[in-house]
Order: structure tokens, then C-alpha cells, then sequence
């Protein structure tokens, strides 16, 4: 409607200007036709002025001004219109004065003649009729506007219609569907290949509907498996209750390699029935609280490497380089959980592959400092594939090798994270794969490295169980 307005200002000043020239027009050559008689018959003036709309027309040559025709007293005159001067600014201010007015004054408009002969028309007319042919003319353009409107207005929504409100019903019926059944991956919509925002939600809707529709799958088998573990969580404890028993016994046995083994064996057995006391029914596992004290770090991963080292597979040697007697604050059991994982991967991976050249070993490394402290466990095996280190750190995502869970990574994160900490793959690192471990030192005491006095130790488990150390002094 704007764009109606806008043209409708210029249109109304031309029709005047257009309506006033056809005047001058026919004036103009009546004139010229009776400009030769002395006389004019009344009758003819009477058509004449009948045709125009006029009240009188004069005709001046140059040199003289003749009367053409006039009904007797053609009344006052209240603008002058002089169709040889006029611009378009002045024409359209001019058509608002007439059309808003509604006086019945009398309009004389002066313009040259259309015939040749050199002279001017000179008519006076009713300002009225110009102002009723120009009424009539501004409700053509209304009429002629409200139908332009209305085909503009059904074609726009059409269009919106077709490419907006359509798609969008779409969008919100395939998500009521899906929000009624989330598992149902025939549900997720498919996409269009249109290439504007519509197009892009689709497909960013059908990422949506399928990541959600997979971890619901996930999170169903995870209850289940849950369930399955609760089950059997009762009688696990039973046995290791047995084991522990057992163990006991063993105690009083003379040997001194059965005395050296006996406790780390307590000691995990103790390990295991903690971590089925925190199973939860349903499969719903929530880690218990962390029980943070002061410990040595360096015995810590001692324990980690003796728990291989009794294994005695594969010929993966262990090393480490913890300075000795260094303290930090952290859960010693979940801190052993974490180094476990990691290693257990490590082992697992350099196993695998049964080549006798290949250098097998896996170093714990560790920095302890005011400010925290650092630990590092590298091994030489093939490295992380890039197409999971995205989501190394994912439950079930990260499996990158047969019979794996991917479960390993994700709680070695947590259990860092629980601790304040973070916990990441260095990339840079070659060959084999680096995870750094970064805990912070609390309120309470914070890390603290190795005494003066102390030594920097390094400690190899061999395959067949035995463990070495040596040491430089400080």
C-alpha cells in the first residue's frame, strides 16, 4: 500500500495535467475554426462550451485577443493555471489544493495552442469539474490498488504458505511423533535438500532426533545392564568374601614370597568389594565420596606396578619416575583406579600385538610441585586412532581395541575431575600415546615433592613378577 501512495502523488498531478491539456485541446481547435467568422452562432458558442466544460474561451494571437465563446457571466476566477510554465512540484501541490477543496469558484487555465497558429487558449471552467474527474480518477487507482493488494496479499501467502508454513508444520508434527516414541529412530525426519535456514533445522533436527534416539538406546541398555549387575552384585560380594578368607590363611604360611604377596592381595581383594559396594540397582552408578587424605604418590604407583608385574604377561616392562617420598592430596584408592585404568589400556594395546622386536614399556612419570601435581603414563604402543579422540573421554565411545568397553577412560576422567583436576591425551607426544594428569593442591597442604635428602627412583617390574629400583642421591 505504500508503494500504491507513493505512485498514486505523481499519477494525480499527471492527471490533471493531462485533463487540462485535452481542454486546451479542443478549445484550441474549435478556436482555430471560428477564429475566421466575425460572427459565431450562439448555438455553436453553446456546444462549444457544452463540449469543453467551459464557461469561456478567448484565443490571442499575438496581437489581438478575440472572444470565442462565454456563457453569460462566467463568475470569479479563483486560481490561474498556465500550462506552459508548469513543473512537476507545482502541478502536484496544485491537484491537492483542488482535490481537497470544495469551493465553486471558477478555474481559468492559459496554455498555447495545439494548431499551429502561434497563439494561446485562454478557458474558464468550473474548478468543480476538474475536482470531480480527478475524485473519480483517485477511486479507478483505489479500486485498481485494493485489487492489486489482494492478488499481492494471496500470492505472498501462497508463498509463505508453501515455503514456510508448510515446512514448518513439518518440523513440529515430526516432533510430536518423535516426542511420543524418542527410541524410535523411523521416526527422525528426513531431510529436505533445500539450501536456506528451513533446510539446515531439518537436518540439524535429524541430528538431533538421531544422537537423542541412540543415547536413549544406550541409556535403556545401560538400566538393563544395571539391573543385571545389581542381581549379581550380592553374590559377587559373597565370593570375594570367600576370597578374602582364603587370603587370610594364607598369612600364616611360612614362605617369604606367600608373606610378600599376601597383603597386596588383601589389598585388592579389599579394592574389589569397595567397588561393588558402589554399584546402585538399576546400573545406576554413583561414585562415593572422595575420602581425600595426604598420601605418597610414589608408593601409590608402586602398588600399580606390582599389580602388572604379578601378572607376568605380554613382557611389558613398567618404569617409573616419581621422586621419592612425594606427597599430594588425593583419594588413594580412586587416585589407584585411575592409574590402573590407564595402564590396563596400555598393557591391553602393547599385548596385542605379538612381534618380539617390539619394544614393550610403560612409563608412569610425575611432577610434584607447590602448585599441584603432574602425572604422565606413556607407553610405545601404536597411539590413539584420530577418528576417537573426540570422544576418548565418552562412555562406550572410545573402544579401540577388541573386547574393550570403552568404560576404562570415561571413570578415570570422573575420578579426576572429582578431584579438581583434568585429565588429557597429549597429542604431541610420539610414539605411543601420553595421558597427562593434572591435580591441583587443596586448602589443606597441597603437593609436595620429594625432600632434599629423598631420591629420584626409578622402577622396573619385570615380567616375571620381580621389581627392581634404583636411585641416584640428591
Amino acid at each position: 500500500m505504500l508503494s500504491e501512495v507513493l505512485i498514486f502523488v505523481p499519477s494525480i498531478a499527471n492527471f490533471r495535467n493531462t485533463w487540462l491539456i485535452d481542454k486546451l485541446t479542443i478549445s484550441g481547435v474549435a478556436a482555430s475554426i471560428l477564429v475566421e467568422t466575425d460572427m459565431v452562432a450562439p448555438g455553436v458558442q453553446a456546444e462549444l462550451l457544452r463540449t469543453t466544460g467551459a464557461v469561456a474561451i478567448a484565443l490571442d494571437d499575438g496581437t489581438r485577443r478575440r472572444l470565442i465563446a462565454m456563457s453569460g457571466s462566467p463568475g470569479t476566477v479563483a486560481r490561474t493555471v498556465d500550462m506552459g510554465e508548469a513543473d512537476p512540484l507545482t502541478s502536484i501541490v496544485e491537484s491537492f489544493q483542488i482535490l481537497l477543496s470544495g469551493g465553486e469558484d471558477n478555474l481559468r487555465v492559459v496554455g498555447p495552442s495545439q494548431m499551429g497558429l502561434g497563439g494561446r487558449v485562454d478557458i474558464v471552467m468550473p474548478q468543480a469539474l476538474l475536482r470531480d474527474a480527478m475524485l473519480a480518477f483517485s477511486v479507478r487507482i483505489l479500486a485498481l490498488s485494493a485489487v492489486i493488494s489482494a492478488i499481492t496479499a494471496t500470492l505472498v501467502y501462497l508463498s509463505l504458505r508453501w515455503l514456510f508454513v508448510r515446512p514448518m508444520q513439518k518440523l513440529t508434527r515430526s516432533m510430536a511423533r518423535f516426542q511420543d516414541s524418542p527410541d524410535d529412530r523411523s521416526l527422525v525426519i528426513v531431510p529436505s535438500r533445500r539450501n536456506d535456514e528451513i533446510g539446515d533445522a531439518e537436518a540439524r533436527l535429524a541430528d538431533m532426533q538421531t544422537t537423542l534416539a541412540v543415547t536413549l538406546q544406550q541409556q535403556r541398555r545401560l538400566a538393563d545392564l544395571g539391573l543385571a549387575v545389581s542381581k549379581i552384585n550380592h553374590d559377587l560380594r559373597n565370593i570375594l568374601a570367600s576370597a578374602q578368607l582364603f587370603s587370610e590363611r594364607l598369612e600364616h604360611v611360612a614362605d617369604p614370597t606367600v608373606q610378600r604377596l599376601v597383603p597386596k592381595i588383601i589389598a585388592t581383594l579389599d579394592r574389589a568389594v569397595s567397588y561393588t559396594q558402589s554399584v546402585l540397582a538399576y546400573g545406576s552408578a554413583r561414585e562415593a565420596p572422595l575420602k581425600r587424605r595426604l598420601v605418597r604418590l610414589d608408593m601409590i604407583v608402586a602398588d600399580v606396578v606390582d599389580v602388572f608385574g604379578l601378572a607376568g604377561q605380554g613382557g611389558v616392562e613398567f618404569e617409573t619416575h616419581v621422586p621419592e617420598g612425594a606427597e599430594i592430596d588425593a583419594d588413594p584408592e580412586q587416585l589407584f583406579r585411575v592409574l590402573m585404568n590407564l595402564c590396563r589400556n596400555a598393557v591391553q594395546v602393547l599385548e596385542a600385538n605379538g612381534d618380539a622386536a617390539l619394544v614393550r614399556r610403560v612409563t608412569i612419570e610425575a611432577d610434584c610441585a607447590a602448585g599441584g601435581a603432574t602425572i604422565r603414563v606413556r607407553d610405545t604402543g601404536p597411539g590413539i586412532p584420530p577418528a576417537i579422540r573426540d570422544k576418548l573421554f565418552t562412555p562406550f565411545q572410545s573402544v579401540a581395541k577388541s573386547g574393550g568397553t570403552g568404560l576404562g577412560l570415561a571413570i578415570a576422567a570422573e575420578l579426576v575431575r572429582a578431584h579438581g583436576g583434568s585429565i588429557r591425551l597429549v597429542e604431541a607426544e610420539a610414539p605411543g600415546a601420553v595421558f597427562e594428569i593434572r591435580l591441583p593442591a587443596s586448602g589443606r597442604a597441597g603437593a609436595r615433592a620429594a625432600p632434599a635428602s629423598g631420591r629420584a627412583g626409578t622402577a622396573t617390574a619385570a615380567p616375571g613378577g620381580t621389581r627392581q629400583e634404583s636411585g641416584t642421591a640428591s
